[in-house]
């Protein structure tokens, strides 16, 4: 017992070897090992160790990176410590077992330099103090240091139980402050407090620091710990899910590929509002499962916007005199549509960017409106997207379905978009009058905003559901005909209407356009087959019927295709004619037999002139008087219109009888029977008016009707003359049956500058206001004047004057 008070003495001041430390501080009653290689350190703890109680001071350097410090260097409170074990290590250092034994302060003026320190230490005792304030903040930090040892597992129970029994502030402070991660120099500064409830009261402080480090530590481990084995979770998962892609025979990894898709999503070139979407909607994608029937919604959602030109404009050098030689070599005529383009040519040239303009052609079957949209395309240099319309009823095929119909997708004009490539196409919607509507919705009401430039800059598809722009795009609509197109629909297009070709057009189209093409088609040289003009003449007139050219490239095929046979199996090496008088051994009998004027002057019957699709065409009317009770009789499947017409024209009768030199109710005793020949075919409009009272007036007055005058004209029960449309295929049709005088509707003179000049030579156009007019003019008798007066009235020579003047302003 006396030995162990000796070895724990503290005298007011005695003579020790000094060791210095580095970033550490040693406490009374603590033990720490410590790792000692420097030399001077190593013979200051052989010095110690040869005395009797193994007495060292412990004292801290002030700067830790000095290798062989001064007595400035260190710090002047320090430990008395006792060296409990050495350990020799392998590399050269010692580990040493210190026990702290009480505070001393280094006497610097003492400290002697040699093989090691060694100087005066002086015992440096604790103060008084408060001990039922002690008493608390031993209470406050043992609970906190019950909290610490909770959360910091490297704080062995033993030392817990050891800490907890203290009932000393000093003993407390000094036991707990090594087991804190707190840096050398404040260790130091407690160190030097004389007053233990300061060093405790510093101590609980560093205490509640670790505490709240200790807690952030945890909840940042378990956050971590819970993502890692989200992680890890996922990882195992998607490994397996691998495997069972493998063995289902599918390679393709579901979350590699949505990587990509998103990848993708933020290299394509589109708006903010589309990427959003698409982020949003693969945001979706990620957490659903790839079995429901949500996921492939979303994918093949997400493919479409990746899949659109959204930003993609062809780059485009345009050249006038290039774009014009190509619609030039393409279709020969059109000087209309081929103007207009040019026109937007040149004004996208000058001004750099220009909404897309909205042309409609309309036109017979035949004459080129699809091709001529197709070389459009090649002439400014972009691409070509054609949307056929015909039958398209439902408004869906315009704008898409919504998501929320399976199998939904987008409408035609995005499919098209897509397989294109580029927002700025040439794109031919054709046939737009064939649309027809229905429960389903009507499809010309969704083009309205497609064919708006003031709207479809932000045309919106319903699968989209995104704002998409049109503007760029150069619309060319087609359609036979404007009546079955609606009005507001109309008013968005451009109308260019493409005439029937002529018969001197449609040779030039024969000679320089089909026939080299179909040469080309069948292999033939342009040496091995020649037909003549009069050969191509026949084949329009008698073979083809029709305003375009399209039967007529049919017939021209036909002859190529036999030729080339002959060639072939009869191993012909002359050339091959086919001329007017061989043409038939080709082609057969002819096909079609137009209808020709009589060959004579005829009592009822009428020449009229008639518009159809294919062209214009000759009507005869025939107009026949009977005994009965005053029925009229129309027949020739006559549409409302026309039947609308013939009544008219008898009413026109009876109130002019006196006129005519009829009784004012001849009427009820005769039936009247008015037939337009060819009854199988469907014909109606006003047009045919005056035709319809020329017949019936020839037939009650029993004077012919000239064959070779033909007429147009709509007539109101008083007689006026009004105008009508498709003059120029009604000219045409004349001068093809060899016609010499057309009566024309006077409102109608205007028309006339728009008809070549080819067709009108040889044609005598005479303009009419009223039937007074035209009576003299068709009715073939001796003595018109004297025939036409009646009591009340008598027709003038007026006709033959307003003729006379419209001769000689047309030669003027």
């Amino acid at each position: 017992m006396e030995e162990k008070k000796l070895l724990y003495f503290a005298p007011e001041e005695e003579i020790l070897p000094v060791m210095t430390l580095r970033e550490v501080v040693m406490f009374p009653k603590a033990i720490v090992p410590l790792f000692v290689g420097r030399e001077k350190s190593m013979k200051a703890i052989d010095a110690a160790l040869a005395d009797f109680d193994k007495r060292i001071f412990l004292v801290t350097q002030k700067d830790p990176e000095i290798e062989d410090p001064d007595k400035d260097d260190l710090y002047e409170v320090g430990c008395v410590s006792r060296i409990l074990q050495v350990f020799k290590l392998p590399d050269g250092t010692n580990k040493v077992l210190f026990e702290g034994i009480y505070r001393a302060r280094l006497d610097k003026a003492t400290l002697l330099q040699g093989d090691y320190f060694r100087a005066r230490v002086t015992s440096y005792p604790d103060s008084d103090y408060d001990k039922s304030e002690a008493e608390a903040l031993i209470r406050l930090v043992q609970e906190s240091l019950e909290e610490f040892a909770q959360l910091n597992p490297k704080m062995a129970k033993e030392s817990l139980l050891s800490l907890s029994s203290l009932k000393d502030p000093a003993f407390l402070a000094d036991g707990i402050l090594p087991h804190l991660n707190v840096k050398f120099p404040e260790k130091q500064e407690v160190l030097e407090l004389a007053n233990p409830l300061q060093r405790l009261e510093k101590v609980y402080g560093y205490l509640q620091g670790e505490i709240e480090i200790y807690s952030l530590e945890q909840r940042i481990k378990n956050r971590v710990k819970k993502q890692m084995e989200k992680n890890q979770r996922e990882y195992y998962l998607s490994e397996q899910l691998k495997a069972i892609h493998k063995e289902m025979g599918r390679d393709v990894d579901p979350k590699a590929e949505l990587d990509k898709l998103e990848e993708k999503i933020e290299a394509k070139n589109m708006p903010e509002e589309a990427k959003k979407r698409a982020l949003e909607e693969l945001k979706k994608l990620k957490i659903t499962p790839t079995n429901s029937a949500e996921y492939t919604v979303s994918y093949n959602y997400i493919d479409w916007i990746l899949a659109l030109p959204w930003n993609e404009l062809k780059d485009t050098d345009i050249d006038l005199e290039d774009a014009a030689r190509i619609l030039d070599e393409d279709h020969y005529g059109l000087e209309k549509p081929k103007e207009r383009i040019l026109e937007y040519l040149a004004v996208q040239k000058l001004a750099g960017k220009v909404k897309g303009p909205i042309l409609c052609l309309v036109g017979p079957p035949g004459v080129g409106k699809t091709s001529l949209a197709k070389s459009v395309a090649r002439a400014m240099q972009r691409e070509f997207v054609r949307l056929s319309l015909g039958g398209v009823r439902d408004e869906a095929e315009i704008r898409g379905h919504r998501r929320t119909y399976v199998g939904a997708l987008p409408g035609k004009i995005i499919q098209s978009l897509k397989k294109v490539q580029y927002n700025n196409p040439v794109f031919c919607l054709d046939e737009v009058d064939k649309m027809s509507a229905d429960f389903r919705g009507d499809p010309a009401a969704a083009l309205l905003e497609v064919l708006d430039p003031e709207q479809n800059y932000a045309f919106n598809d319903h699968y989209l559901d995104l704002d998409y722009d049109l503007s760029n795009i150069f619309f060319i609509t087609t359609a036979n005909s404007l009546h079955t197109i609606p009005l507001p629909l109309q008013d968005r297009m451009e109308i260019i209407k493409l005439p029937g070709y002529l018969e001197t057009e449609k040779k030039k189209i024969a000679r320089y356009f089909l026939l080299p093409k179909q040469l080309k088609a069948t292999g033939l040289e342009e040496s091995r087959l020649r037909i003549s003009d009069g050969a191509i003449e026949e084949i329009i007139r008698h073979y083809t019927r029709e305003a375009g050219v399209r039967n007529l490239e049919r017939e021209i095929a036909s002859i190529c295709r036999k030729v080339a046979k002959k060639l072939v199996s009869e191993k012909e090496t002359r050339e091959i004619t086919i001329s007017k008088n061989n043409l038939g051994s080709y082609l057969g009998v002819p096909k079609v037999k137009r209808s020709d004027r009589e060959e004579q002057p005829l009592v009822g019957v009428t020449v009229g002139l008639a518009w159809t699709e294919l062209g214009g065409e000759i009507l005869l009317v025939e107009a026949t008087i009977m005994p009965g009770s005053g029925k009229l009789e129309i027949t020739g499947k006559l549409g409302e219109v026309m039947q609308e017409s013939a009544r008219a024209a008898l009413s026109y009768v009876r109130s002019r009888s006196e006129v005519f030199g009829l009784k004012p109710d001849f009427y009820k005793e005769i039936d009247v029977h008015i037939h337009v020949p060819e009854a199988a075919t469907p014909k109606d409009g006003p047009s045919a008016g005056i035709t319809l009272t020329t017949s019936l007036i020839s037939a009650l007055l029993n004077l012919p009707v000239r064959n070779d005058l033909a007429m147009t004209g709509e007539i109101t029960l008083r007689g006026r003359v009004l105008p009508i449309g498709g003059l120029r295929e009604k000219l045409l049709a004349a001068k093809r049956s060899e016609i010499k005088e057309v009566l024309i509707p006077w409102d109608n003179q205007k028309d006339l500058e728009e008809v070549p000049q080819e067709v009108l030579k040889g044609l005598e156009i005479t303009p009419v206001k009223h039937m007074d007019e035209v009576l003299p003019l068709a009715l073939v008798g001796a003595d018109k004047e004297s025939l036409f007066c009646g009591t009340n009235n008598c027709l003038s020579l007026t006709q033959k004057l307003l003729k006379e003047e419209f001769r000689s302003s047309t030669q003027q």
